[in-house]
């Protein structure tokens, strides 16, 4: 069996405003913006990270989403890490804490209203 070579490159978007989007995503992430007009890229920030595109939409949002981020982050930090992003502009929705013992998160929506969540692994003893 040979693995895989695949690894995410970017995650592209729809947006109302889209430069409001990068802004917002580039200080959660850490990812510089580039482009213009009505477009706009953030470009990973190591060899490990990933980009995000944010065009504009041409369509009304939907009233559901069928995918969503889950972003990781070392193990007691989510909760420094959700209040940055609430700092930023983002809104809480839920926390699942005690449902499975191999994950917390917390979920979160962007200015625009798209979940995305915020998850520590325990460390493996």
């Amino acid at each position: 069996m040979t693995s895989s070579k695949i690894s995410l490159g970017a995650i592209n978007m729809t947006a109302e405003n889209p430069q409001a989007q990068a802004t917002f995503w580039s200080a959660v992430t850490g990812n510089e913006i580039s482009g213009g007009g009505d477009s706009f890229y953030l470009a990973p920030n190591g060899p490990d990270g990933f980009g995000m595109f944010f065009q504009p939409s041409s369509e009304p949002r939907l009233q559901s989403q069928d995918s969503h981020m889950d972003l990781t982050v070392p193990w007691g930090s989510r909760a420094q890490e959700v209040q940055r992003a609430i700092d930023l502009g983002a809104t809480h929705q839920w926390d699942v804490l005690e449902e499975h013992e191999h994950v917390q998160w917390t979920t979160l929506a962007d200015p625009e209203g798209n979940l995305f969540c915020i998850a520590e692994h325990p460390p493996v003893h």
